[in-house]
């Protein structure tokens, strides 16, 4: 199997393990993705206000919940702003 196909095999089974805690197993509630940020990310859990911004962007079909094709644009974000990191470090080291 290729890289990209593992990669996206982990960002599925950390989808799934989060997914249907409170409903449907193939969406994210606000609850299952704050949960998830937190584990996955560590550190403070993100201020409520901020998780419903960021909730509300995610939510792209304004259903209520996140489904697997949205929770990747988060991933999305994610690897776009490491990778700004990763190269405005390199600039230094």
């Amino acid at each position: 199997m290729t890289t990209i196909f593992e990669a996206i095999g982990i960002l599925r089974k950390v989808f799934d393990k989060f997914a249907g805690k409170e409903g449907d197993a193939k969406t994210l509630t606000k609850k299952e993705l704050t949960d998830l940020l937190k584990e996955q990310l560590g550190g403070a859990p993100p201020k409520q206000a901020d998780m419903d911004k960021f909730f509300k962007m995610l939510d792209d079909d304004g259903d209520g919940v996140v489904d697997f094709n949205e929770y990747v644009v988060l991933c999305a974000i994610f690897l776009r702003r490491i990778s700004y990191l990763i190269v405005c470090c390199s600039r230094f080291f």
